[in-house]
């Protein structure tokens, strides 16, 4: 079949009087920010950077970009937009699975949530429809097994549920919302924003369709020209045979440990020597492996389905253990238990928490606790069971879990001691230690959405991943190859594509296939200039709402503290020196878009 014009079916659902408006994206819109996060941060520019994320005026945007429900490779994800409750910042967040073909398929390119309902409710998406439903019998149960009822529900066949748990319910500012097949929105506390707005789910209904955008001639070439790239043996993308296909994102837990980049101890030390191995994702392979499901319209198949085989979560089965939350709730809390790690992340599933931020939750109260600045028992390293029951209690703020619920951030500050906060405008670090890898240092600092990895992924040419040589220890030159990736995939994100496919595609293929799919040529040359415009209207906004010079930093003991492992011994992050470079490269002035910059790339 052939799928409609990208950006028509916009449906903007007031939960308050349970309306529905249907309203195109401006033309002008999607031709400047294309779709997915692009189109979702300029709708939430549109609200305003004063807005209380945390309030029900705070839009709530679910978006696909051109290509979603289409056939072309690793286009199964779509994007969830909002201003982040955890940071203050704009924030987006994106999620694999099929749920994004699926409300394409329904007849909607996007939903934006706007006010809250009066009771628990749940919205379903069917045949260009969408309509409200009590959630009251919902509210107060896990994502796993809402997703079950309401496929029950509705009929079980085609249909993809979108959903919060406790943890969004009760307003944890790192709540997540997770799909059926154990996706998530996972970053910037999205989830929350869903509990305000007594969101509890949508529940997509639509059959496959097998369908093409554009000319099909052309949408065949575009699309196999990507393909043959993913496929490429050389690639880690190669089905079968690419590390990322054999043992999914984990396949770099032991080469981070070898250069003296996998934090530990709450980033105290930069490897886990000899016990990152039962953590890794060929130990995972080796021990626990299952089966290998994949998103939509992927061949990868990254994802990683396990069962539990000993100890106390013995018969566990999940998906899927990841190399950040392998990290965030392993070495960094000096837990090299397999098992607990997966019912950790269950938890996570079920809960609707986002991994990285609870790993680094933890670890900093172990610190804490460690350091006598915990009143009671506290949590002890690696103390498995503490963990899962901290988790229980973060979902529901219970006891200290309240305290750990508002991010390791606000926590920190609470008992006294902020710098064991290992975040960057309130996010925490992901698994990649500033000391060994000093790009991803950099990326951190400048992310538009507090400390994250995917926004610039300097870390696939630091680790070799893509052909482009970068020495993770040195400092010079990391500011233009940052902007870069972050460029491209600020565009790859607006299509929307998996991150993964820029280990094998670049802005040519970008190109290709977006020209295809909006029915008008583009360059390699717009992919970037649009790539760098959505980064400056997110810098802009977040300039707006109080994030001026000195708000890209890091924490101290990046800076500071040096490393004590082999492979980066002795190294700090030389942040300032990037800094500048970068800056430079940007044409901001201390991070503050300037109006020149404005002018230049057209925005608001």
């Amino acid at each position: 079949m052939q799928l409609d014009r990208f950006g028509e079916a916009i449906a903007h659902v007031d939960l308050a009087s349970q309306s529905v408006r249907m309203q195109p994206a401006p033309e002008e819109w999607l031709q400047k920010y294309v779709g997915g996060r692009g189109l979702g941060v300029r709708y939430v520019f549109e609200a305003g950077p004063e807005i209380d994320p945390l309030s029900a005026e705070n839009p709530l945007c679910f978006l696909n970009g051109p290509i979603s429900g289409s056939e072309v490779s690793m286009s199964g994800r779509w994007a969830c937009v909002t201003k982040s409750p955890l940071t203050g910042t704009v924030t987006d967040s994106h999620q694999g699975g099929w749920t994004a073909a699926r409300l394409r398929w329904a007849g909607f390119d996007g939903v934006i949530f706007e006010g809250a309902a009066a009771q628990p409710t749940y919205v379903l998406i069917e045949d260009g429809s969408i309509t409200f439903h009590d959630a009251s019998d919902l509210w107060g149960k896990g994502i796993h097994e809402t997703i079950e009822i309401l496929r029950e529900r509705h009929g079980g066949k085609d249909v993809s549920v979108n959903a919060i748990g406790p943890a969004g319910e009760n307003r944890s500012r790192f709540a997540a919302w997770v799909n059926e097949d154990d996706r998530a929105f996972g970053r910037g506390g999205t989830g929350a924003v869903g509990g305000v707005k007594n969101l509890k789910a949508m529940v997509i209904k639509a059959a496959r369709k097998k369908s093409e955008v554009g000319d099909p001639d052309a949408w065949r070439e575009a699309r196999n020209e990507a393909l043959e790239r993913i496929r490429d043996e050389a690639n880690i993308t190669s089905p079968k045979k690419g590390g990322l296909s054999v043992y999914g994102t984990n396949v770099i837990t032991n080469i981070t440990n070898t250069i003296g980049a996998l934090g530990t101890k709450n980033s105290q030390s930069t490897s886990f020597g000899d016990r990152a191995e039962a953590i890794s994702g060929e130990t995972v392979v080796d021990t626990i492996l299952t089966s290998n499901p994949t998103c939509h319209a992927c061949p990868v198949a990254c994802k990683k389905e396990v069962e539990v085989k000993e100890g106390p979560w013995k018969g566990l089965k999940m998906e899927s253990v990841e190399y950040e939350p392998a990290w965030s709730l392993g070495s960094n809390c000096l837990n090299d238990d397999l098992g607990s790690i997966a019912k950790l992340i269950d938890q996570c599933n079920d809960l609707g928490l986002d991994p990285i931020e609870l790993g680094n939750a933890l670890s900093m109260y172990m610190e804490a606790t460690e350091r006598g600045w915990v009143e009671g028992a506290g949590l002890a390293w690696g103390d498995t069971q503490g963990m899962v029951a901290m988790t229980d209690a973060i979902a529901v703020r219970e006891g200290d879990g309240d305290l750990l619920a508002e991010g390791p951030a606000l926590a920190a500050e609470r008992l006294g001691h902020p710098e064991i906060a290992m975040t960057v405008k309130g996010q925490a670090v992901p698994a990649y230690d500033p000391r060994g890898m000093k790009g991803m240092g950099l990326g951190y600092a400048t992310s538009n959405r507090g400390a994250c990895h995917l926004r610039g992924y300097v870390a696939a040419a630091e680790l070799g991943v893509v052909p482009i040589e970068a020495d993770p220890l040195a400092w010079k030159g990391k500011g233009e190859l940052m902007k870069t990736f972050q460029d491209l995939l600020a565009f790859g994100d607006s299509m929307d594509l998996c991150k993964f496919s820029s280990f094998a595609e670049g802005a040519d293929e970008y190109a290709k296939q977006y020209s295809v799919a909006v029915g008008r040529p583009v360059s390699a040359e717009d992919v970037m200039e649009t790539g760098e415009r959505i980064y400056n209207l997110e810098r802009l906004y977040n300039n707006m709402a109080g994030f001026g010079a000195g708000s890209d930093t890091l924490p101290a003991r990046f800076l500071e503290e040096p490393s004590d492992a082999a492979g980066s011994k002795g190294h700090v992050c030389e942040l300032d020196q990037m800094l500048e470079e970068y800056y430079a490269v940007r044409g901001w002035k201390d991070g503050v878009v300037s109006d020149d910059k404005r002018a230049a790339l057209q925005i608001p």
